[in-house]
């Protein structure tokens, strides 16, 4: 008795369809795909270093203008929000045939290890590449410990 199959009255009929299988190819498209492609990519990209007293921020943010860029600093979490304007430069018997380049807004956020001296912050934008120099503030720094009861 340990023998038993259940009896599916439409399993060779769904065998034989031509779409039967397709259910088994999304559960393997995993396999099939890297699943990075299904992640969004930043417009804003960015690369972040540290040492001993400050964070090094470049954000690459191609096309906007300076008056069209803000930075927040709040503690540890850095934002940098920018806006990229349509140039509508189009002369007469001109008319566009491809495009592929971003118009709009756009923002990042990341969260640092240490809080950060906001009044101390720099930032400088040149050739599309945001520098942010964020000085790590003295008493975050610093370990905080407990006494032992």
């Amino acid at each position: 008795m340990a023998n038993l199959t259940r009896f599916n009255p439409f399993g060779e009929i769904t065998r034989s369809m031509p779409f039967g299988k397709l259910d088994e190819l999304f559960d393997n498209l995993e396999n099939i795909l890297p699943t990075r492609m299904w992640e969004p990519v930043p417009r804003i990209k960015m690369d972040v270093a540290e040492d001993n007293q400050s964070y090094t921020v470049h954000a690459e943010i191609p096309g906007a203008r300076k008056d069209d860029i803000k930075v927040q600093v709040e503690g540890r979490q850095v934002t940098i929000m920018a806006e990229v304007k349509k140039q509508s430069e189009t002369r007469e018997g001109e008319r566009m045939v491809h495009a592929e380049r971003y118009y709009g807004r756009e923002s990042r956020s990341i969260m640092l290890d240490h809080e950060v001296d906001e009044k101390k912050a720099i930032a400088k934008y040149d050739n599309g590449v945001l520098e942010l120099k964020l000085p790590i503030l003295e008493a975050s720094r610093a370990a905080h410990q407990l006494p032992i009861q």
